[in-house]
């Protein structure tokens, strides 16, 4: 083999090999940047155990909202049908953010209670998160959760 074609080996070589090294990089820290959604019965069930910090996604229980006097500490409890995950939060809450909503929670377990870092709520009355539902639902297999039967759920808990 002539110099000339070794030279131009040795650049493809080295191209492909740089291009293998930042697709890795680039997978590495997306696996590490990734928020998996569970919902409390999923939590409760040990499927979240393996994620150091993952989303807990449910309703708010009705009556659960517990403020600290002194400080921004918010303690509630995030339900689906079948579990419940209590949830301390300091911080200011969503102005959506109250009992029967739907809520995500992004942060970690720490002996039975979900710290949360971030706390989502849900923007209009009609509304559930995609993710949430499907996830709702797959805990859920035996039972379909609909838009319908969220949203007249949503209007029964609203309703005095």
């Amino acid at each position: 083999m002539n110099p000339t074609r070794k030279r131009r080996l040795a650049i493809v070589i080295s191209v492909l090999v740089a291009a293998v090294v930042a697709v890795g990089l680039v997978v590495f820290a997306l696996q590490r940047n990734m928020n998996y959604l569970f919902t409390p019965s999923q939590v409760q069930a040990g499927q979240a155990t393996q994620y150091p910090t993952f989303r807990l996604g449910g309703m708010v229980k009705a009556g659960s909202i517990q403020r600290a006097g002194d400080s921004l500490k918010v303690s509630f409890i995030v339900v689906d049908d079948a579990g419940a995950m209590p949830v301390e939060y300091t911080g200011i809450l969503p102005d959506l953010f109250r009992d029967n909503q739907s809520v995500i929670a992004t942060g970690r377990m720490d002996s039975g209670r979900f710290i949360a870092s971030e706390v989502l709520a849900k923007h209009d009355e009609n509304y559930m998160p995609k993710e949430l539902k499907d996830a709702m639902a797959k805990a859920h297999e035996n039972r379909k959760i609909d838009d319908k039967a969220m949203d007249d759920k949503a209007m029964k808990d609203r309703t005095p």
